[in-house]
């Protein structure tokens, strides 16, 4: 079965009538859970971007608090679970100030909880990963944005 290209359906939906329109919506939103987290953002937290970092770091503050005294294994499949759930917000977000803000947040994240990153080189890895990530993310912004967020990533590395 082959399906239709992107401008296929979007000319298609141009001619759709708006309940129509609202049913596939709600039916997508039941069909998968990020498809209904990603709705749920459209709809009521994309106006306010300050307000959605804020609730983002809240959760991550949450999930945080659960590695205390965790083993090394248990330590990676939690900071991986903590991140898939950072890069799934910063996805539905596609704002390069929230990706830069939350990045660095997890970064001061790990190295506030005292992870062992020179102990294992798995979670070495995830951790300066997420500084490239950062890195590339700051040369795309403007040099004057640049500057607001060059001391918070020098304090992370």
């Amino acid at each position: 079965m082959t399906f239709p290209p992107i401008a296929e359906i979007k000319k298609e939906l141009q001619h759709t009538d708006v309940d129509v329109l609202m049913e596939l919506c709600l039916r997508l939103a039941k069909y998968k859970k990020e498809n209904k987290e990603l709705l749920g953002y459209l709809l009521f937290e994309s106006q306010n971007e300050t307000s959605y970092v804020r609730q983002i770091k809240e959760d991550i503050d949450t999930q945080f608090e659960e590695l205390r005294g965790k083993n090394t294994y248990l330590l990676k499949k939690m900071l991986r679970k903590i991140l898939r759930f950072t890069n799934r917000h910063i996805k539905y977000s596609n704002v390069a100030e929230t990706d830069l803000e939350l990045r660095i947040y997890f970064c001061q994240k790990v190295k506030e909880a005292n992870v062992p990153l020179k102990s294992s080189p798995t979670l070495y890895n995830l951790y300066h990963g997420q500084l490239k990530k950062i890195e590339a993310t700051l040369s795309k912004l403007p040099e004057d944005i640049q500057g607001d967020y060059t001391r918070a990533i020098e304090l992370i590395r």
